[in-house]
């Protein structure tokens, strides 16, 4: 259910805790600068597949780097609709998302079986904690780099004005089939969001928040 408090005065205030919009209706775009970070630091070879697309805001950011194939469970007027990530059985090459929160473990756990090269997924960073993650995940497939923002990234929900800065911080987690083994930690440099901050569309948007 939504944060009751999230419209004041109608403006709209930034994301504290994402909410899971198990209906599909909202649904809170990544900034285009974090996308940008990563094909800036990472190489694509081959197809990438944005498996939750959104209104493929991440997906026209992902095409400066690499053919992409996108798709979301939700018809939100761009790639393919009604394609459950959770469910399938495609594999691609590489496959890069901003995952609905709740569903993270479980989209990892997909994507280190269906990417043939290279999986990416926006997370908390809180997201390397936790005892479950610790004997599971990250003991039979930890990521190969963890790119940590300097960064605040503030998410809203599409068509919000935007003003403000989140208190979360992310990372991009990079599983790298020809890098398994020891987790390397990386900082992205400030300045990303300066750099892109005419990339006007939002990217890839999850059905939640954090």
């Amino acid at each position: 259910m939504a944060d009751a408090t999230y419209n004041l005065n109608g403006g709209f205030k930034p994301t504290a805790k994402r909410f899971a919009d198990l209906n599909g209706p909202d649904f809170f775009p990544t900034p285009a600068w974090a996308t940008h970070a990563l094909v800036e630091s990472e190489k694509f070879s081959g197809e990438i597949w944005e498996c939750a697309c959104g209104d493929g805001a991440m997906s026209r950011v992902l095409e400066t780097a690499a053919p992409v194939r996108s798709s979301d469970l939700y018809d939100r007027g761009y790639g393919e609709s009604g394609i459950d990530f959770l469910e399938t059985t495609r594999t691609t090459d590489n496959i890069v998302t901003n995952p609905p929160f709740n569903a993270a473990e479980g989209f990892v756990r997909q994507g280190v079986k269906l990417a043939n090269k290279k999986f990416a997924l926006l997370l908390r960073l809180a997201f390397l904690e936790g005892a479950n993650r610790a004997s599971t995940i990250f003991k039979e497939t930890p990521p190969s780099r963890v790119w940590v923002f300097s960064e605040r990234i503030t998410f809203y929900p599409a068509g919000a004005v935007q003003g403000g800065s989140g208190t979360t911080a992310y990372a991009w987690f990079v599983w790298d089939r020809e890098a398994m083994g020891r987790t390397e930690l990386l900082w992205l440099p400030p300045g990303y969001k300066k750099k892109f901050s005419s990339s006007r569309g939002p990217l890839g948007s999850r059905d939640l928040f954090a």
